[in-house]
């Protein structure tokens, strides 16, 4: 008897006990949260409010890519180790809600408005039944950081509006562009076409579509809303109100035709570095880099800055955020696919370093800890 009631106490003791506390960042492994669950917030992105740090991103079921809870939340105060604060945005029990469960929420990112007081959401927002056609951002608000957020509306950016850099002259030859002469994809001529605003065109009135994204929050406060778009072939760079719940209807093309997805943007030293992925679905590809002086170009392509070993696959990882740390440096966070069960989906979190001439270097680490970001 007492034997069993030995063994009784020792499995309760060993289900009471808090997770192991995490001491150091081990890329592309299980990441248990402070209850010892693997951290299920995919596609994420981060905010600092005080001392508490929030992580949001998917709440990917085992199987299917669909959603049948939201987008989680987790806080940590030192970035190592996350306590699950349950769903920020629920899927909405209404049928004819655009986030009934069924649908697509990728790609959160939460910035907080200092004018209005408010948090702000935006993801990526593909309707249920749809498949990726809809193509849309969500907008969601919430008084507090952990949530609830409430839903706000589904769209596409900027109907109706061309880009700041679009002459009329760009705008004239956009337009004349006839789709039914370009029914062939990837050919030369298609590829200029695409360039001139073939897409841009044909989504002129019914708005721009966006897909994969991140927000980025400037020195001055003014957010930008940073998306695939024109069938991925091509960035977006759109400015939000002051309220972060819509567009100014100001915006920029990046690297039209170049296939760019999975935008991570950050500031250093007075320049806007830009990493993306390429457009390969679930499987790794070989990350893109670019620079500017401006938030409103011109924008130029570099090498990746991924360096070793399987760089050429971004260490089996797809970007999806850069933190910046106190003033100590930068943290590239990104996904590993695990598209047979995306709950399962590892993470690469990596210190960014920089050359002399600041261009941003990412080696792979198989562990490091927020030392590392001060060398």
């Amino acid at each position: 008897m007492k034997t069993v009631l030995l063994i009784v106490a020792s499995l309760f003791l060993s289900c009471a006990l808090p997770a192991q506390k995490q001491t150091t960042f081990r890329p592309a492994t299980e990441w248990p949260d402070t209850e010892g669950k693997h951290i299920n917030a995919h596609g994420g992105g981060i905010l600092k409010k005080g001392k508490v740090y929030y992580w949001y991103g998917e709440n990917r079921p085992d199987a299917g890519g669909s959603m049948n809870t939201g987008i989680s939340v987790y806080t940590s105060r030192d970035l190592m180790n996350w306590e699950n604060r349950g769903i920020a945005l629920a899927v909405s029990s209404d049928t004819l809600s655009p986030i009934q469960p069924g649908c697509i929420m990728e790609r959160p990112k939460v910035v907080y408005n200092k004018k209005t007081g408010k948090y702000v959401m935006l993801f990526h927002l593909e309707l249920k039944g749809q498949g990726y056609a809809a193509a849309q951002v969500g907008f969601a608000v919430a008084d507090k950081p952990e949530g609830p957020f409430r839903f706000l509306r589904g769209l596409r950016p900027n109907a109706g509006q061309w880009p700041v850099d679009f002459s009329q002259k760009d705008i004239d030859e956009a337009l004349a562009l006839d789709p039914a002469k370009y029914a062939n994809w990837w050919t030369p001529e298609w590829r200029d076409a695409v360039k001139k605003g073939l897409f841009l065109a044909r989504d002129l009135k019914g708005g721009q579509m966006s897909r994969d994204m991140t927000v980025y929050v400037d020195d001055d406060g003014t957010a930008y809303h940073l998306f695939s778009s024109e069938e991925n072939l091509t960035l977006h760079l759109a400015e939000l109100t002051e309220d972060y719940l819509d567009y100014t209807g100001k915006y920029i093309r990046i690297a039209p035709g170049g296939q760019n997805e999975a935008p991570a943007l950050f500031k250093r030293n007075g320049k806007y570095w830009l990493i993306t992925s390429g457009c390969t679905g679930w499987a790794p590809n070989e990350a893109r880099m670019f620079v500017a002086d401006s938030l409103w170009g011109e924008w130029k392509q570099l090498p990746t800055p991924f360096v070793g070993e399987n760089a050429q696959k971004t260490f089996n990882g797809q970007s999806t955020f850069v933190l910046p740390y106190k003033n100590k440096g930068f943290i590239f966070m990104g996904d590993i696919w695990k598209p047979k069960s995306l709950s399962t989906s590892q993470y690469l979190w990596l210190p960014i370093q920089f050359q002399e001439d600041g261009t941003p270097t990412i080696p792979y680490r198989e562990e490091w800890t927020l030392k590392d970001l001060m060398k």
